[in-house]
C-alpha cells in the first residue's frame, strides 16, 4: 500500500481539536474540541463526469455544520451507522444525541449526571445498544431510542475505554491503570484479560485505544486476529478473540493517542508521536500494520500533536486531528489483482464465506468466471496466464509426486485467464514475492529464490500428461539462495535445505523479463541473473529500500519504487567512469520523482512509462514528461501509444457487478496529435509527421484515415509499414472494384460500421451481399428477414442456412423450445435430435428416428440417447434400423431387457448367445427367480443348462424338506428336459449324417457325442432316479394309509436303492414304520439296527430310537413269521426284476406295459386303472 498527505482543513479560531469520526455508511466526519466545539462536515461525493472519474479523492466539502450545545471540550464523538445518529460527550459529562433532519443536524436527546465525566461511549454491531463508561466506575447501557437496559456502579475503579465484541455478547472495559476486565452483555464480571505485551514493562502507561474489527466485510483469511488493544507506551497486542492466550504482538516504538482498524480489518493505523534525536518538537506518524503484526508503512503528519484518527468507509483515505486541523491521507490499497488477456483478476472476501472469491472479468465480452480460493496470498499475470499463491490447504492430501520434500506449505497454481487450473506446484518457501514471464514463474522468500518453468500446452497428449508427474527430474525447477552468486544454479533435486539459512540483507522485490532476473535487498543492492539459466552477472548498489522494480521491454532499465514512493531508473547496460576513475557497468538516471504508487513500462517501445503520482498519471518518452492525466486507476497494460487503466477502487465497492465504465483507455501524445494533424491537416502533411515520428501504430492510424477517404496508394504503404497483410490484400480488393459506392460499403464493413454497408449495399440494389456480410457476422435473424423482404424467391439453401444460425443462437443460449422451431424449418435433424434430448420430447425423438431413412448415421447417436433414459425398445428399433445387431442386443443387456436381447441373438443367429443366455440366467439368479432362468434356458432349446439347472432346483428343494409331491415333480421336469436333449443330440446327429449312414448309427454316434460333451453323467444317466425316489416314497406312504400294509412294505423296501436322494433316516423310518405295521418284525429290526448306526443322528434322537426298539421287540421277536414273495424272488431270479410304478411290486410277467417317455413299467393287468403314466404324467395312449 502506498499513502500520501492529500488536503488540509483549518478549523475557524485555531480551536485545538480533541477528537475526530468518520461515519462509514454517509460519509459525515464530525469533529470535537474545545470550547464546546463541535462540527459535521461531509467531502463531496464524485460526480459522473469523465474530470473526476476514478479519483480517489474528491476534494471540496458540501457540509459544513457547527452544532452549537456543548459548553466544554468535547472529548467523545461516537456514529451510530445503523440509525444515522451521532453522539456527543464533553468535559462536564453532557450528552448529546444528535439527529439528520432535511440535511442538518439537529439535538435528539440529551442526558447528564452532572457526577462524574464520561470517558468512552460505544455502540455495538447492530447500533441497537450504547454502552457508556464515566470516569468514576459507572456504566450504563442504554437502548437506542434512549431508554435505559441497565446500569452499574464499578466501585474503586477508574474507568478509560469501552468496547462491544462483534456478537453484542461480551463487553470489555478499559481502566485507567491498564487493566481490560471482561463482562458479558448484562454486566457480570468474568475475568481480566492478560496483557501479554506488557511483559517486562515498567513505570506508568495507560491504554490508548481498544478496536475490534466486527466482522461485517469478512476476514482476509479464517481465524484471522481481530481485536486490537494499544498502550500509550507503544506496545499493542492483536487478538483472535478475548481469550486469545498467543496473541500477535508489536512494538510501534512511539507514544500512541488513536487506534482504528480500517473498514475491512486487513489494516490497523496507530496514530502518535516520536520525540525526533535532532528537533526539540515530537514528530507526528501515523503506523500501518496488517492483523499479524507486519508492517506496512509510515506516515509522517506535519504539527504540533495529533490527537485522533479516523478511516474513511472505503478504506482509502484517513482522516486526522492535528492541532487545529484536519489533515486527509489517501490510501492506494496493495489490491490482490492482476491483467491477462483482456480479463482482469481481482479478489475480495466476502462476510459470510472463510476463502477469497477470485473474480476473472472478461472486460471484452464483460463476462465474469468466480473461483474461491482458501489462504490466497497473491495473484500475478503475464501473457495469457495467471499464478494464484495460496497456503496448502492442510486437511487435504496432496498429490504423490508433489511430496517429496516434506512440510510443503505453499502452492503455486497456474490458471488461465477464465480461471481454470492447468498445473499446481507444491513448494517449501513462502511466496513473498512472485513474478512471471511468459515461460517462467519466479517466486522468493526473504532469503531464497524458486524458478519453475511452466508449460502451457494447448492439448496435452497422453504420454505428456503421464510426463507431468515426472515435471521435478526434468530440471524445470531450481532453488538459489540469495547469497550463493556462484554462476547459474544446479539443475534436478531441489534442495530446500538452502532456504533453512538466513540472511542478513533479505530480500524485499523482485522483477523479471524473459532475458534477465532482477532481485532486490533491503540494503538497496541489486543483483542481476541471466534468464533461462539463471547465471548470476552483476550486482548494483542503490541508496534505497526497493519497493516496486519493473524492467523495460528489452531489459535495458530498471525502474525502482522505494518505500517512500520515491522512483528512480537505472541504466543496467551503461558504461561510465565513478569517481575513483574506474569503469563500472550500470547508472542511475537523473530522473527522480516522488509520491509515485504505480508505473508500467510499454510492451512495444523500451523508452516509453507510464508512472501514477497521487491523483494523476504521466506519461514519460526518454525520461520527458507529457502533461498529466487525472485518475487514480491502476494501469493495467501500456502498449500500442495507448495506456489501459482499471478503477479497482471502484469495482471493489460492488465487485459482484465490475462496470465497464471502470476500464479507461489513454491515449498518449504523439497519437492524439497524429490523428489532430490527419483531421486538420491532410493525410499527406500528416504522413510526413509520422514518419519522422514512426510507431506501428500511427501508421495503423494513418492507414485508416487513407482509407477513410479511398486514398489507396497511401493506405497501401501505411499497411506495408504496419506490416499488416490483410489490410494489404484488403487495399489491392478494393482496387479492383469498379464503383466507388462500392468500394465505400466494403471501407464501411472493415471498420465495423456493418449497418452502413448493409445499407449502401440494398441502395446499390445488391442484396446478394448485404446477405452474405450479414452471414458473415452470423446475424441469422437479419439474414432471414433480408431473404424474406427481396423480391424474388430466395434461395432455400440460404434459408436453411438463416433457420440454422437462428437456432444455434438460441441452442447456445439453451432456449431449446425456440431453437426446435428454426432447426425443424431448417432441416437440421442433427441439432434437432440435441434440442428434443434437451427438453426431454421423446416421443418427438422417436418420430424424428422414425422419419430418417435407414443406415442414416444419425440413427446410433438417437439410439444411444434412448439408451440414457432407459427407453429400450426405441433403442433397438434405431439400432436395427442403422444396421447394428449387435448394439441392440447391448442396450437389451444394458437394460436388463434380458428376453428380447435373447431374441434379438437368436433372430441374427449370434455366435455370442450362449454366454448371454448365462449372463441372463445368472441375473435370474441373482434376482432369486430359478424357474425364469429354467424358461430361458428351455425357450432357447439350452436342454442340458436348463436340466441342469432344475435338477439343482430339485435337489435345493428336496434339502429344505419341502412337500415330496412338488420335489417328485421338479425331478420329473428335470428328467423331461434330459429326454428333450437326448432327442436334440440325436437329431442333430441325423443331420449330419444323413443319408451316409443307417439310423441305429446315427443314434449311436449322438449318444457318443452325448458322453463327450456330458460334464455330469449323473444327470443324463439316472435322469430319473430322482423322481423314481420320490415317487416311491409318496407310494409307500399311500399305501401305508389307505391299509394295503403288505404292499407298502414292499414299496419301502425299494427305497432302500435310493439312499443318495432321500435321507436314510427318512427311508428307515418309513421301512420301520411299515414292517411294523405288516408285523415283520424281522425286518423292523434291520431298520432299527439301520437307525441306531446312523452318523448323522444326535446322541438324543438315537436314544430315542433305541428306547423304541426296546418297547416293540420287549414284547415282539425279532424274526419274521412272514416269508416275502419278494425275498423269494429275488433268491431265485438271476438278474434285477423291473419294478412296477404303480403298485411298487416286481414285474414277474412276460408282457407289461411300458411308458414311451420314462421307459417306466406297470403290470398288464394294472395299467387299465390309468389314463396317465404314474411316474411321469404322459398320457398313457
Amino acid at each position: 500500500m502506498f499513502i500520501y498527505l492529500s488536503k488540509k482543513i483549518a478549523i475557524p479560531g485555531n480551536v485545538r481539536l480533541r477528537c475526530i469520526s468518520w461515519s462509514k455508511d454517509q460519509g459525515f466526519i464530525a469533529c470535537g474540541g474545545e470550547d464546546g466545539l463541535l462540527k459535521v462536515l461531509q467531502l463531496e461525493t464524485k460526480t459522473d463526469d469523465n474530470k473526476s472519474k476514478g479519483l480517489a479523492t474528491p476534494s471540496n466539502l458540501s457540509m459544513n455544520q457547527t452544532l452549537e450545545g456543548h459548553s466544554g471540550s468535547v472529548q467523545v464523538v461516537t456514529w451510530n451507522e445503523q440509525f444515522q445518529k451521532l453522539t456527543t460527550s464533553d468535559q462536564n459529562g453532557l450528552i448529546i444525541v444528535w439527529m439528520l433532519y432535511k440535511g442538518a443536524w439537529y439535538e435528539e436527546m440529551i442526558n447528564n449526571r452532572n457526577k462524574s465525566v464520561v470517558r468512552s461511549m460505544s455502540w455495538n454491531a447492530d447500533g441497537q445498544k450504547i454502552c457508556i463508561v464515566y470516569e468514576d466506575g459507572a456504566v450504563i447501557v442504554g437502548s437506542v431510542d434512549g431508554n435505559r437496559i441497565w446500569g452499574k456502579d464499578l466501585k474503586g475503579t477508574q474507568l478509560s475505554h469501552v468496547a462491544w465484541s462483534p456478537d453484542s455478547k461480551t463487553l470489555l472495559f478499559g481502566m485507567a491503570n491498564g487493566e481490560i476486565h471482561i463482562y458479558d452483555n448484562q454486566g457480570n464480571f468474568m475475568m481480566k484479560m492478560k496483557m501479554n505485551c506488557l511483559v517486562n514493562v515498567t513505570g506508568a502507561f495507560s491504554i490508548a485505544g481498544i478496536h475490534w474489527y466486527p466482522g461485517t466485510e469478512g476476514y482476509v483469511e479464517p481465524d484471522c486476529p481481530c481485536l486490537a488493544i494499544c498502550f500509550d507506551n507503544g506496545r499493542c497486542q492483536i487478538m483472535r478473540h478475548e481469550n486469545d492466550q498467543n496473541p500477535v504482538l508489536i512494538d510501534t516504538a512511539m507514544n500512541v493517542v488513536s487506534i482504528q482498524w480500517n473498514h475491512c480489518g486487513n489494516v490497523l493505523a496507530v496514530a502518535g508521536f516520536q520525540k525526533a534525536a535532532s528537533q526539540d518538537k515530537d514528530v507526528n506518524l501515523v503506523q500501518f500494520y496488517t492483523p499479524f503484526g507486519e508492517h506496512l508503512r509510515t506516515l509522517r503528519v506535519p504539527g504540533k500533536q495529533m490527537s485522533s484518527l479516523s478511516w474513511e468507509g472505503g478504506g482509502l483515505k484517513i482522516a486526522l486531528a492535528v492541532d487545529s486541523s484536519i489533515y486527509f491521507a489517501n490510501i492506494r490499497p496493495d489490491y490482490k489483482w492482476g491483467y491477462c488477456s483482456n480479463t482482469v483478476v481481482y479478489a475480495y472476501v466476502r462476510p459470510n464465506r472463510p476463502e477469497y472469491c477470485v473474480v476473472f472479468w472478461d472486460t471484452k465480452n464483460n463476462e465474469k468466471y468466480l473461483k474461491y480460493v482458501k489462504s490466497l496470498i497473491s495473484i500475478t499475470t503475464c501473457g495469457d496466464f495467471c499464478i494464484l499463491a495460496t497456503k496448502a490447504d492442510e486437511s487435504q492430501p496432496q498429490e504423490e509426486h508433489e511430496t517429496e520434500s516434506v512440510g510443503t506449505m505453499y502452492v503455486l497454481v497456474l490458471c488461465n485467464s477464465i480461471g481454470t487450473p492447468l498445473d499446481p506446484k507444491y513448494i517449501d518457501i513462502a511466496p513473498l514475492f512472485v513474478t512471471m514471464t511468459k515461460t517462467q514463474v519466479i517466486v522468493a522468500s526473504k532469503e531464497a529464490f524458486y524458478i519453475w518453468q511452466y508449460r502451457v500446452a494447448k492439448k496435452l497428449t497422453a504420454m505428456e500428461i503421464n510426463q507431468v508427474a515426472r515435471t521435478r527430474k526434468e530440471g524445470r525447477e531450481r532453488i538459489c539462495h540469495v547469497d550463493d552468486t556462484s554462476s547459474g544454479a544446479a539443475d534436478g533435486i531441489l534442495d530446500y535445505a538452502k532456504t533453512l539459512q538466513g540472511t542478513r540483507d533479505p530480500i524485499c522485490a523482485i522483477t523479471a523479463s524473459d532475458k534477465t532476473l532482477i532481485i532486490g535487498r533491503e540494503s538497496g543492492t541489486i543483483q542481476r541473473y541471466s534468464l533461462p539459466n539463471v547465471g548470476f552477472i552483476q550486482t548494483y548498489v542503490l541508496n534505497c529500500w526497493p519497493y516496486q522494480l519493473s524492467l523495460n521491454c528489452n531489459s535495458s532499465r530498471l525502474a525502482i519504487i522505494d518505500l517512500s514512493g520515491l522512483l528512480v531508473f537505472f541504466d543496467l547496460d551503461a558504461r561510465v567512469t565513478d569517481s575513483k576513475g574506474q569503469h563500472v557497468i550500470g547508472e542511475q538516471l537523473k530522473l527522480e520523482r516522488k509520491d509515485v504508487w504505480d508505473m508500467k513500462w510499454a510492451k512495444d517501445n523500451p523508452d516509453l512509462f507510464a508512472m501514477m503520482e497521487k491523483t494523476r498519471m504521466y506519461v514519460f518518452r526518454n525520461l520527458d514528461p507529457e502533461e498529466p492525466i487525472q485518475t487514480s486507476g491502476y494501469i493495467c497494460s501500456f502498449e500500442d501509444l495507448e495506456i489501459k487503466s482499471v478503477l479497482l477502487d471502484e469495482i471493489l465497492k460492488n465487485p459482484e457487478h465490475p462496470n465497464k465504465d471502470f476500464i479507461i483507455n489513454f491515449e498518449i501524445r504523439s497519437l492524439r496529435d497524429s490523428r489532430a494533424l490527419i483531421e486538420e491537416v491532410g493525410i499527406e502533411e500528416s504522413s510526413q509527421f509520422i514518419e519522422d515520428n514512426p510507431h506501428p501504430r500511427l501508421w495503423r492510424l494513418l492507414a485508416e484515415a487513407a482509407l477513410q477517404k479511398l486514398d489507396l496508394q497511401t493506405a497501401e504503404q501505411a499497411f506495408v509499414r504496419y506490416k499488416d497483410y490483410q489490410g494489404i490484400k484488403f487495399v489491392k480488393r478494393l482496387g479492383n472494384l469498379k464503383s466507388e459506392s462500392m468500394k465505400q460499403a466494403e471501407v464501411a464493413a472493415y471498420f465495423g460500421r456493418f449497418e452502413e454497408a448493409e445499407r449502401m449495399y440494398l441502395d446499390m440494389d445488391r442484396r446478394d451481399l448485404a446477405i452474405s456480410l450479414r452471414i458473415k457476422l452470423g446475424d441469422g435473424f437479419r439474414v432471414l428477414q433480408l431473404l424474406k423482404t427481396g423480391s424474388g424467391h430466395a434461395d432455400d439453401s440460404l434459408l436453411e442456412q438463416a433457420h440454422n444460425a437462428i437456432g444455434d443462437y438460441f441452442a447456445d443460449r439453451q432456449k431449446w423450445a425456440n431453437a426446435v422451431q428454426y432447426y425443424v424449418q431448417g432441416r437440421n435433424q442433427e441439432r434437432l435430435a440435441e434440442c428434443y434430448y434437451m427438453l426431454e420430447d421423446y416421443q418427438g425423438l422417436e418420430d424424428l428416428a422414425n422419419s430418417l431413412p435407414e443406415n442414416n448415421k444419425l440413427l446410433s447417436d438417437i439410439a444411444h440417447k434412448f439408451v440414457t433414459v432407459g427407453m429400450c425398445d426405441q433403442a433397438v428399433t434405431a439400432f436395427l434400423k442403422c444396421n447394428r445387431p449387435k448394439e441392440a442386443v447391448d442396450c437389451c443387456v444394458h437394460l436388463n431387457q434380458w428376453r428380447k436381447a435373447v431374441e434379438l441373438a437368436k433372430q441374427y443367429n449370434m455366435k455370442e448367445i450362449g454366454s448371454l443366455l448365462a449372463r441372463y440366467a445368472s441375473h435370474l439368479l441373482e434376482k432369486n427367480k430359478p424357474l425364469d432362468a429354467v424358461k430361458l434356458y428351455y425357450k432357447a432349446n439350452y436342454f442340458f443348462d436348463a436340466a441342469k439347472l432344475m435338477f439343482k432346483i430339485a435337489d435345493d428343494e428336496a434339502k429344505k424338506r419341502t412337500k415330496p409331491l412338488r420335489v417328485k415333480k421338479l425331478y420329473v421336469m428335470s428328467a423331461l428336459l434330459v429326454e428333450q436333449y437326448h432327442e436334440q443330440m440325436k437329431n442333430a446327429q441325423r443331420g449330419k449324417t444323413k443319408g451316409k449312414t443307417s439310423e441305429a448309427t446315427s443314434a449311436l454316434a449322438g449318444l457318443l457325442e452325448e458322453d463327450v460333451l456330458s460334464s455330469d453323467s449323473r444327470l443324463i444317466d439316472n435322469a430319473w432316479r430322482g423322481a423314481e425316489a420320490y415317487h416311491f416314497f409318496i407310494l409307500a406312504q399311500r399305501q401305508l394309509y389307505e391299509g394295503y400294509i403288505d404292499t407298502a412294505m414292499k414299496t419301502a423296501l425299494h427305497l432302500r436303492d435310493y439312499e443318495d436322494v432321500i435321507p436314510a433316516v427318512e427311508i428307515y423310518s418309513l421301512l420301520a414304520l411299515c414292517a411294523c405295521a405288516n408285523r415283520a418284525f424281522g425286518i423292523c429290526s434291520k431298520a432299527f439296527v439301520k437307525l441306531e448306526s446312523l452318523e448323522t443322528l444326535s446322541v438324543e434322537q438315537r436314544e430315542q430310537y433305541e428306547d423304541l426298539a426296546l418297547q416293540i421287540f420287549a414284547k415282539r421277536c425279532p424274526t419274521s413269521s412272514k416269508k416275502s414273495d419278494l425275498d423269494g424272488l429275488l433268491e431265485e431270479g438271476e438278474g434285477k426284476l423291473p419294478t412296477c410304478v404303480a403298485t411298487g411290486r416286481p414285474i414277474t410277467e412276460y408282457q407289461f406295459w411300458m411308458c414311451s417317455v420314462c421307459k417306466h413299467c406297470v403290470q398288464a393287468q394294472e395299467i387299465s386303472n390309468y389314463n396317465f403314466c404314474p411316474l411321469c404324467h404322459s398320457s398313457v395312449s
